[in-house]
């Protein structure tokens, strides 16, 4: 159903270091650097058949985050989960919420971080887990 993602940025190459290690954790290659016919700067990644784009405004306004925004990354263990939480943290990002960990949900037990990225936009590592056999 979801094509891609797309989030704003008013510093290309600070997210562009920042997206390189943390979605580096789940095995994506470095982001794609282009520029628009508009002339604003974007850079896109793509992997396990996912889409995920940052890019500076074209309406040339500041870039600002979603209030009540998430985006979600699936993670394969919950060790990939806190370790994208760490790098994100490592590369300039805001640790939120709980610690990295287990939680008990309507949709069954998860292991879930919760990071902001220096343009303040939520992000989520989630795996979860397996029901058992």
């Amino acid at each position: 159903m979801i094509n891609h993602l797309m989030v704003g940025s008013n510093d290309i190459e600070r997210s562009k270091r920042f997206y390189d290690a943390v979605l580096g954790v789940l095995g994506a290659p470095a982001g794609v650097l282009s520029i628009a016919s508009s002339g604003h700067q974007r850079v896109f990644y793509r992997h396990a058949g996912s889409s995920f784009g940052v890019s500076q405004p074209i309406n040339g306004e500041p870039a600002c985050h979603a209030n009540g925004g998430t985006i979600g990354f699936k993670c394969e263990s919950a060790e990939q989960v806190k370790a994208f939480h760490d790098v994100a943290v490592a590369h300039g990002g805001t640790s939120i919420e709980e610690p990295p960990g287990l939680r008990e949900g309507a949709l069954g037990p998860m292991h879930l971080s919760y990071v902001r990225d220096p343009d303040g936009n939520k992000l989520c590592a989630v795996w979860r887990v397996p029901a058992a056999a």
